[in-house]
């Protein structure tokens, strides 16, 4: 009797588990997997793109650090780039009229824009990810264009060593850096990725290969920066790398009112002896929270915070806490774990993807598996995703003078009412290139971020950015060009200065006709 109430008990499980699985299969037929990718996004997220990411981090860690270890990167770095060269020369002897770029998928990159001029192209594939080389003596790191900033402070910060400016994400790539540009929260003091580099090695659309620095080819050097790969093909650069220390020292000024902020930002930016960092988030169009960090030996009792525990809140999500209170405090954070405090929430980018996700059960459980890979994000999002992020989904970064910071953020409340908003200063010298300063000599700038979903009733992507475009160029500034980029030709040769790098392309054999121009690249179609 026993075995056969078992049996029961078996099959009823069974039958149970049998409908539920035949109820999800023709429900899933029923509604599609565009309809799950849409509406239960974190899903997919949770079950399959969180696992990948992470075993895929592993696998990176692993390889740059066997790779580093028996020093087996410089002599296959000669052979790749040779590959690249072949690949160039074989374009040169075969033209379809098509002109070359990267061969890296639009879904790999960490920007949104998914790239679709690469469909009518011919793709140079560069697979260079290693790091080459770290000289102590002359204070540089020799590094490969697809080696991303989680390799480098992987690496460097055991070392004792880093780079001057460390952009947030970890997926973000040296080529990536320097062909646009690269911003972080010591760029008050060392201004935009280009100005820590020390040297650029390209193959040119000839297929030969340059070395330009500020002794050597000095033209080029300046004109790389913000070309997007129009120029040649970024095999590998060299950065400047100064000493660290295991700890920063970080304080909270909070500001409840738009001159109290400004005020506030504006001093600890042009303190530059005094900040090694400097950032504010804006968390309405007058409050905010600036915060002021400086390397230190060690910490204070109490005090130690590792922001980057899987289990801890997400960092915006902390500072706001300290808005909450009007309370100015002091922490110490782990260099590395502020290095990427932005890192396991996307800026406040996941939110709207796990909803939950800032849940101190779900840090709890599944926090370590944290972020999910921008690329694999990217590749899993299906048209009617692409849609809505196209149709209600900004993101942008506006670098103008300091001095109009008052006005940027007036307007970004105007038109797109999104919060928080990430503010960085950074230094501008007055350099050759595509950037040039307000006064004609060295500025401090600052870059305004705004990521997420607008709350103005009259938002239109197309239209709205038009309008931050415009009020940008009005600020004498300029727009990041990883975003999306609604200007016209006249309007992008008004933003940024062609001079020079007009006067490049056609001076590099085969480059007008092998290259596109970067308008080409960033534009997006109305």
């Amino acid at each position: 009797m026993a075995n056969s109430d078992s049996w029961m008990q078996f099959n009823a499980y069974a039958g149970g588990a049998v409908c539920t699985v035949l109820f999800l299969f023709f429900w899933l037929r029923h509604k599609g997997l565009e309809y799950i990718l849409v509406h239960y996004r974190w899903l997919i997220v949770c079950v399959f793109l969180l696992p990948m990411s992470f075993f895929f981090n592993i696998y990176m860690y692993v390889r740059a650090t066997l790779i580093f270890k028996f020093n087996s990167a410089p002599k296959r770095h000669d052979e790749r780039v040779k590959a690249v060269q072949k690949q160039v020369q074989e374009w040169k002897s075969n033209s379809d009229g098509r002109k070359m770029c990267t061969g890296r998928p639009g879904w790999a990159t960490v920007s949104l824009r998914l790239g679709k001029y690469k469909n009518d192209m011919r793709k140079i594939h560069i697979n260079l990810m290693d790091v080459l080389e770290v000289d102590t003596e002359r204070k540089v790191v020799r590094l490969e264009p697809l080696v991303t900033m989680g390799q480098v402070t992987s690496l460097l910060l055991p070392l004792g060593w880093t780079l001057p400016i460390v952009p947030e994400l970890d997926d973000l790539t040296v080529g990536g850096l320097i062909m646009g540009t690269g911003i972080e929260t010591s760029s008050h003091k060392y201004g935009l990725m280009q100005h820590v580099c020390v040297s650029y090695e390209l193959v040119l659309p000839d297929g030969s290969l340059v070395k330009c620095s500020k002794e050597e080819n000095q033209d080029l050097f300046y004109a790389v920066p913000w070309s997007y790969g129009t120029l040649g093909f970024l095999v590998a650069a060299e950065i400047r790398i100064v000493p660290s220390k295991p700890y920063v020292k970080l304080t909270y000024h909070p500001a409840n009112t738009k001159n109290d902020l400004l005020k506030k930002f504006t001093e600890e930016a042009l303190n530059t002896d005094g900040n090694d960092f400097v950032e504010a988030l804006a968390f309405s169009k007058n409050s905010g929270v600036i915060m002021t960090g400086n390397f230190s030996d060690n910490f204070e009792s109490n005090k130690l915070n590792k922001i980057g525990v899987w289990h801890k809140p997400w960092f915006f999500s902390h500072v706001k806490t300290f808005l909450s209170t009007n309370t100015t405090a002091t922490e110490y954070i782990p260099l590395r774990d502020y290095y990427h405090r932005h890192t396991r929430s996307i800026f406040w980018e996941l939110q709207d993807i796990i909803p939950f996700g800032n849940h101190p059960l779900f840090r709890l459980l599944l926090g370590w598996l944290m972020p999910p890979k921008i690329s694999l994000l990217k590749l899993t999002q299906g048209e009617t995703v692409k849609k809505l992020y196209e149709e209600h989904h900004v993101v942008q970064d506006m670098l103008l003078p300091i001095t109009k910071l008052g006005n940027c953020l007036e307007t970004f409340e105007e038109e797109i009412k999104l919060y928080p908003l990430w503010i960085c200063p950074f230094y501008l010298p007055s350099e050759p290139g595509m950037l040039y300063t307000s006064t004609g000599k060295g500025e401090m700038y600052v870059d305004v971020g705004a990521y997420g979903e607008p709350h103005t009733k009259h938002f239109n992507n197309v239209k709205t950015i038009r309008r931050l475009e415009q009020a940008t160029k009005s600020f004498c500034g300029f727009q990041m060009l990883y975003a999306d980029s609604y200007m016209t030709r006249e309007e992008f040769r008004k933003m940024f200065d062609h001079t020079l790098y007009d006067t490049m392309r056609k001076t590099i054999p085969n480059c007008e006709s092998s290259m596109p121009e970067v308008y080409d690249k960033v534009h997006k179609e109305k």
